[in-house]
């Protein structure tokens, strides 16, 4: 009993749906909304989810709009897909770019390398040497020439200290030498006037 009073409602109701949407389909028979002509995608979906009916789970949309909606979509997902093909594109030419790039850089920082060890080393003698070594080698001879000129320096110093020293030695020496020499000669004379006077009062007596 409960069963036979509700079909009679469904189908009136079905009834009016199918009415409706003729009356609806009538009225906008002729003409296309502008929303779905210049609106995005969005809107144009948000425009038929307000403006259509739905009974049991199925919604009316009338057939143009229908497809004027699927040409729309197509478009849009054609219109995505040639971006992102041509973002591809771009990202691949990147790609390209990016690994010269690289490949440069590499090329300059091995030049840069090259220029940089070059400036930091010089020939000598034939053979490749570090300014650094070549420096303290340079350097140790620089030291070691000071220090024997300092080692001569207080030779030659020591030598002329000591030939000071031994001439003013033979000089006393020769001093000493004359006055013994000096004092042997009047030693000499007296005696030969002791002599003398010796003989002559040996003579005289």
């Amino acid at each position: 009993m409960k069963n036979k009073t509700i079909k009679p409602a469904k189908y009136i109701s079905a009834a009016l749906l199918t009415i409706s949407m003729g009356i609806c389909a009538f009225g906008q028979a002729t003409t296309m909304p502008d929303i779905l002509t210049t609106g995005t995608l969005n809107d144009q979906m948000k425009y038929l989810t307000e403006k259509t009916l739905i009974y049991e789970n199925y919604r009316a949309i009338r057939e143009d709009m229908f497809q004027k909606i699927k040409n729309n979509s197509l478009d849009s997902l054609s219109a995505a897909e040639m971006k992102i093909a041509g973002l591809n594109n771009l990202n691949a030419r990147l790609n390209r770019k990016v690994d010269s790039l690289k490949s440069s850089l590499g090329a300059v920082k091995q030049n840069l390398d090259d220029v940089t060890k070059t400036k930091d080393s010089l020939s000598f003698i034939g053979l490749e040497i570090n300014k650094s070594a070549y420096n303290g080698i340079v350097w140790t001879i620089i030291f070691a020439l000071v220090g024997i000129l300092a080692l001569g320096f207080m030779i030659f110093k020591r030598n002329i200290s000591v030939t000071n020293k031994t001439r003013k030695d033979s000089e006393d020496l020769k001093k000493e030498f004359e006055a013994y020499r000096k004092a042997s000669r009047e030693a000499r004379e007296k005696m030969s006037m002791a002599h003398f006077y010796e003989l002559k009062k040996i003579r005289g007596g």
